[in-house]
């Protein structure tokens, strides 16, 4: 087993150095790319048209059901919007919100509707949608919503009049209006306030009604949903007459689809085909700086997990670098904890680093009571050998490095079992039933560093504290960072955060990505932020003639 591990290793050493040679021209004809994309999108709109895009799996058509994660956000982000939406600055934009203002004390904010705003089946949207949204899906415990994690500064929220509510807090919660543009679109009352919102099969598998640019046509199960314009949008009727998301898993299948002009636009995941793209006249690529990082989960309620040298162990033994280089085609950073590069104000990297050192895992084993007794190569301790199930969701690339994960911690005497399943069967056992060893994935956030959902002990178990980690005293320090406002106090907190993570490793931290976007070169009007971001956007696209 070892020697094969070692054979693997160097094959991808040897990618990684035919990587290297080519990387930089990528980088700069990708550069060139962007110049070019941005002089394009100077061209008039054009109405008309239709695109398609890929998703991994059948989306559920509701926000906060505790089913709807990632492929389900994107189709959702433009059946539904939100109070806010991310500016094209990233900060916080007006949506069904026009205005907003926080009371001195930070505990209440004040929201401003939009008036003559309709549902797609023509009712009007009010402050009691807001109202029914927050305080019957969100903050009601037993509904279990997908992104109630999010909210647990929030006690209640209240309609001022037909088109004003307050949002009352607990604490003081400065990045609000953040989140409220992050997967917290609203509702309607009149379609789900009767009966139980997350078994309504039509609403939420059939027949979505929202208020964004785009509306129900159809749903086949496995393979499409069709969208069509919404001509009542509040912020202009859409320039594409219809969108269609194509679920195709499999990342190669899809850039097949893109050269085939069967997909338009998405997240290129699989960065194998990056040159023969580029060369393509009816393709091109450009690159995005986003808000996510890569992380392997351990499951805290594992007693093995709980020895921080464990994690520190598992940390040293992964070359991320390396993994980077070949995969990733050296579009990332190795990350140190979960405030990204793209934040300036806040990210710091003078933080605990954790370079690929075999034996410095080895060593932090042997520390924790883990070492090889009978020369198989594996460490055992009390006479268990350390194997680890590592589950990994069909997506993207995340099979191919959790098999050099696999390699890796093979070579530092942990024996890992890859465990590889559908997207949506990975929610259901290792996010909703927390039925895991071992978990690969990324987190995504609002451009802001409040992370306190992902990282709160209250949220261990049951929220976006995916390991279960619980540590007051991060605790405490990530609940001052959601009290002020001031930018200097927040990086001085937050960067205190990081360097606690950094030592305490909750996640064991990968990399935060570059992300590429694969378009048809015909495809203009996208404004120059990342996939999700751009969502936002979609009433402005076109197709140029």
């Amino acid at each position: 087993m070892r020697n094969i591990s070692k054979w693997l290793i160097g094959l991808s050493l040897l990618a990684i150095f035919l990587v290297a040679c080519s990387k930089d021209n990528s980088q700069n004809e990708n550069k060139n790319n962007d110049e070019a994309n941005q002089e394009a999108n100077t061209s008039e709109p054009v109405a008309g048209g239709e695109i398609s895009m890929p998703i991994a799996a059948d989306p559920t058509f509701n926000t906060w059901h505790p089913n709807a994660y990632a492929e389900s956000n994107i189709v959702n982000r433009i059946i539904f919007t939100g109070l806010t939406k991310p500016g094209k600055d990233l900060t916080p934009a007006p949506a069904l919100a026009e205005k907003w203002e926080a009371s001195e004390d930070g505990l209440t904010w004040t929201f401003h509707l939009r008036e003559n705003v309709k549902w797609h089946d023509g009712e009007p949207f009010t402050a009691e949608d807001v109202v029914f949204t927050f305080n019957n899906l969100v903050l009601d415990g037993s509904m279990g919503a997908n992104g109630a994690s999010n909210y647990k500064s929030l006690k209640e929220v209240t309609m001022v009049d037909e088109h004003t509510v307050e949002f009352h807090l607990e604490r003081p919660w400065a990045a609000l209006p953040a989140y409220l543009a992050f997967n917290s679109e609203i509702m309607p009352k009149h379609k789900l306030g009767e009966g139980d919102p997350w078994n309504n099969t039509d609403f939420n598998k059939k027949n979505p009604m929202g208020t964004g640019p785009y509306k129900i046509e159809s749903f086949l199960p496995g393979q499409s949903v069709i969208l069509v314009k919404n001509e009542d949008f509040y912020e202009g009727v859409p320039n594409l007459d219809k969108v269609t998301y194509k679920i195709v898993p499999d990342a190669n299948t899809q850039i097949a689809q893109a050269f085939s002009k069967e997909l338009d636009y998405f997240v290129l995941e699989d960065m194998s085909a990056l040159k023969r793209i580029e060369s393509s006249k009816d393709l091109e690529v450009t690159s995005a700086d986003i808000t996510r990082y890569f992380w392997i989960a351990l499951n805290h309620e594992d007693e093995r997990f709980k020895d921080v040298r464990v994690s520190q162990a598992i940390t040293h033994a992964i070359d991320r670098q390396a993994i980077i280089d070949s995969v990733m085609q050296g579009y990332g950073t190795i990350a140190h904890g979960p405030i990204t590069p793209d934040q300036e104000v806040y990210y710091t990297d003078e933080v605990e680093q954790y370079p690929y050192d075999v034996e410095k895992a080895k060593q932090l084993l042997a520390e924790a009571g883990w070492e090889d007794t009978n020369g198989d190569g594996i460490v055992e301790k009390d006479g268990k050998p350390f194997t680890i199930t590592f589950d990994i969701a069909i997506q993207g690339d995340l099979e191919r490095i959790a098999q050099l994960v696999q390699q890796y911690l093979i070579e530092a005497g942990i024996d890992v079992k890859l465990n590889v399943l559908e997207w949506n069967a990975m929610i259901q056992k290792d996010i909703i039933e927390r039925d895991y060893e071992m978990l690969l994935n990324w987190w995504s956030y609002p451009t802001d560093p409040d992370v306190y959902a992902q990282y709160s002990s209250e949220n261990a178990g049951t929220g976006n504290n995916i390991p279960g980690y619980k540590d007051p005293k991060l605790d405490e320090l990530l609940s001052k960072g959601q009290a002020t406002s001031d930018q200097e106090e927040r990086a001085a907190i937050y960067r205190e955060v990081q360097e606690y993570m950094s030592e305490t490793l909750p996640y064991i931290y990968l990399w935060y990505p570059k992300e590429l976007q694969l378009r048809n070169s015909k495809l203009k009007g996208l404004p120059d932020m990342y996939y999700g971001a751009t969502l936002h956007y979609i009433h402005e696209w076109y197709l140029e003639n």
